[in-house]
């Protein structure tokens, strides 16, 4: 089943969502306290070019954006929030009762810049895994074309078995990245910053 035809019955699924909050994988438990981060969102996402794009993958999980700083953190918690009924209709469509969400971005590197959506892939300890679903936020999402120095983003939910503290790599157009190492282990030294600056307001 293609992602666009599992968006559109996640778009018909979402106007019958019962108003429960969408479970997003790996967001109860062990979390970090909001409000103590300090990194920034191109410090942790995942980014990768091909001649006339640049594609940026950024986690959604709690864990990840409660290490950001304050702003980005309220921003990005308040775009999950915004699409706690689609998220959670989308992953029920396809039978998971959760789904791990990423925020991905398309930037136009050049005029008339074609995208493929569903090209986007992750591959986590070896296996590959399509979008579950996409969840579209940009008026020009659906012409798939921009402009330079346009930009088109969307929620993209993944199986929530995909853990983002740990290594995995972003594929699209036969474009491969593991770059996501780097933010791992720059995301486990701010966590520990972020218990010790939460420690000293007690």
């Amino acid at each position: 089943m293609s992602a666009y035809r599992i968006l559109a019955e996640a778009a018909a699924l979402a106007a019958l969502a019962a108003a429960s909050p969408a479970r997003l994988a790996a967001q109860t438990g062990d979390l970090p306290p909001a409000g103590y981060g300090s990194l920034r969102q191109d410090q942790v996402a995942v980014t990768l070019t091909t001649q006339n794009l640049l594609v940026r993958v950024l986690p959604l999980d709690e864990r990840v954006i409660r290490l950001l700083a304050p702003d980005a953190y309220s921003s990005l918690h308040a775009l999950v929030q915004s699409r706690d009924s689609a998220i959670a209709a989308a992953a029920q469509s396809v039978g998971q009762d959760s789904a791990q969400a990423f925020f991905v971005t398309f930037f136009a590197l050049q005029p008339q810049a074609n995208f493929v959506p569903d090209q986007v892939t992750i591959q986590y300890q070896g296996i590959f895994y399509r979008p579950l679903a996409i969840l579209p936020l940009s008026p020009l999402w659906n012409d798939a074309r921009l402009d330079q120095r346009q930009q088109a983003s969307a929620i993209y939910l993944f199986d929530p078995s995909i853990q983002v503290m740990q290594s995995f790599t972003v594929s699209y157009a036969g474009r491969y990245t593991g770059s996501f190492d780097n933010s791992v282990m720059l995301l486990q030294s701010e966590r520990a910053r972020v218990m010790a600056r939460a420690a000293q307001h007690r």
